[in-house]
């Protein structure tokens, strides 16, 4: 049995097409089922449905084969005893930093001000402030990201942009941008190796997808 781990929303949906390239058709909609393991056309081969953020954890430790996350995802993650055989081009944005209207990010970043930053991809943002040799205390949130600058948790916060609509919904500004983000297929390497004709079918039918589509 092979088992791929995917989370539910746009990466799940912008994955459909590369399975049926692999020939592999979930027989359940995620939104219209409680089920968590949904079967496919592949009597060997199976979809479990976790959080985003824990998909590298399903395939680390062997709850899952393959899986389908966010190189934000991975980033924080640590990437550890984890095979990226392939960019996989989908549910592609951006990590930015953004500050509320008005705010001059600029010019306290020009005078050595130490920066109140909020965010849930502390190691990406700890990474990028340093490289700049910008002094920054980094508040740990999980939601709702955009409140903070307005409430004056944060000075600025590091989040996924993709449209720009909910920033400017709420009176935030991109100020920088990060790093681009897609998702990634990660691999489970015990199971590379203990499965590896069917796994490697799979792998090859995704890359030839993304070449079609090239």
């Amino acid at each position: 049995m092979i088992t791929l781990a995917l989370s539910k929303g746009r990466i799940f949906d912008e994955t459909l097409p590369l399975l049926q390239a692999a020939g592999i058709e979930v027989l359940d909609d995620p939104e219209k089922t409680r089920k968590l393991i949904l079967a496919t056309n592949q009597p060997d081969v199976r979809v479990v449905l976790v959080r985003a953020t824990d998909v590298p954890t399903y395939v680390q430790y062997g709850g899952a084969d393959l899986g389908i996350t966010g190189l934000d995802t991975l980033i924080e993650h640590g990437n550890e005893g984890l095979y990226q055989p392939l960019d996989l081009r989908i549910a592609k944005c951006r990590v930015s930093v953004a500050v509320r209207e008005g705010y001059d990010y600029a010019a306290a970043v020009r005078q050595g001000a130490r920066l109140r930053v909020a965010t849930k991809y502390v190691a990406i943002a700890r990474d990028f402030f340093a490289a700049k040799g910008v002094h920054v205390d980094l508040i740990k949130l999980y939601g709702s990201m955009e409140l903070a600058p307005l409430t004056g948790l944060a000075d600025a916060i590091v989040d996924l942009v993709s449209t720009g609509n909910t920033l400017k919904a709420n009176q935030l500004v991109e100020v920088e941008r990060i790093m681009d983000i897609s998702s990634r297929l990660v691999v489970n390497q015990a199971a590379l190796k203990l499965k590896r004709e069917p796994m490697r079918q799979i792998i090859d039918a995704f890359g030839k997808a993304l070449e079609a589509t090239a």
